[in-house]
């Protein structure tokens, strides 16, 4: 268990030192491994913490991102259509959320990685404030 949570550290280390966000907006909100395969992941969003937008970043391998849903905790959900090949290390766009700010209770994601055979991607989730 340590020795992930040391990958995982590192990972967030490197991930915010190449980043182009500006940290005092963006925050790590989760994270999520991608499975081999066509699959549907879900990232519970634990906090109380209002957000405007999200931003994702894929690293450690490439993934193809069919699209995303959001669900916010008065019940409402926002389909987020990406479609999208990322590169490992590759930004999205920023995904403004509806209304002034929102609480989230968990986001779903509908990927692809057939043909990636780099290693296991991972989704880097980003809320800004």
């Amino acid at each position: 268990m340590k020795k992930y949570a040391f990958i995982f550290s590192v990972l967030i280390i490197t991930v915010l030192s190449l980043s182009s966000f500006d940290i005092a907006k963006w925050k790590i909100i989760g994270q999520k491994e991608a499975a081999y395969g066509v699959d549907r992941d879900v990232l519970y969003v634990k906090g109380n913490n209002i957000y405007t937008a999200l931003k994702l970043k894929v690293v450690d391998a490439g993934l193809n991102m069919i699209d995303m849903d959001v669900y916010f905790e008065n019940g409402q959900k926002e389909h987020v259509p990406l479609q999208k090949n990322f590169h490992a290390g590759e930004e999205s766009r920023v995904i403004d959320l509806p209304g002034n700010a929102r609480r989230i209770d968990k986001i779903t994601f509908l990927y692809d990685t057939k043909g990636i055979r780099k290693g296991k991607a991972n989704i880097i989730v980003f809320g800004r404030r």
